[in-house]
């Protein structure tokens, strides 16, 4: 009888994986945040890098682009409850989908909980969040100015973990799999195959 060979599923990321990457999102928001703190000051002139790319020192102590910015303080304690709530129930996701091999829900997850702890960090510690990048504003008929309200790295780590989050949704999360044959299944096959055959 020939030897058949029975692939075994491919290794999917694990939740230390996910973890990781969020782990890394606040690390480099913190360091790019700090990197600012220290050489940029605040209100200046923005420094332009490129036609497309400015950078400045802002204080926001609203939500993501500034939004609420100038709610008057109790926003400061909202989002910080707001932030650890909703990062609590993404660790748990996470930790739930880590057999589940869904690889864009778990990196949208996984860049949210980055960008979402990034941010909390600084609101815990500095009472509001910094915000460093500007790009020229396309929405002008929507919001007023030049330059699109500014924001940090872990801002565009849940813009971007938001937009894994829609595709997801969109294209991948409910689809019925194909479920492979298992090794016990394959070796039935083979072996009224080969009754048959014996009994030719």
């Amino acid at each position: 009888m020939s030897e058949t060979k029975i692939d075994q599923p491919g290794r999917r990321p694990s939740f230390g994986i996910w973890i990781s990457i969020s782990v890394l999102i606040i690390l480099f928001d913190q360091l790019t945040k700090w990197a600012i703190l220290k050489w940029v000051q605040f209100g200046q002139t923005p420094i332009p890098v490129n036609a497309f790319l400015q950078i400045t020192h802002r204080r926001n102590s609203g939500a993501a682009f500034s939004f609420l910015a100038n709610a008057g303080g109790w926003q400061r304690w909202f989002f910080i409850v707001l932030a650890v709530t909703v990062s609590s129930v993404i660790a748990v996701w996470l930790w739930r989908l880590r057999t589940a091999g869904q690889t864009v829900l778990s990196g949208g997850l996984a860049l949210v909980l980055g960008g979402a702890l990034g941010n909390v960090i600084d609101r815990i510690r500095l009472g509001y969040v910094i915000d460093f990048i500007e790009v020229p504003n396309y929405f002008r008929p929507l919001i007023g100015g030049e330059w699109f309200p500014a924001f940090n790295v872990a801002d565009s780590a849940i813009t971007v973990g938001a937009a894994l989050l829609i595709i997801d949704a969109l294209f991948f999360s409910g689809r019925q799999q194909p479920v492979p044959k298992s090794a016990e299944v394959i070796k039935k096959t083979e072996v009224e195959e080969e009754s048959g055959t014996d009994s030719n």
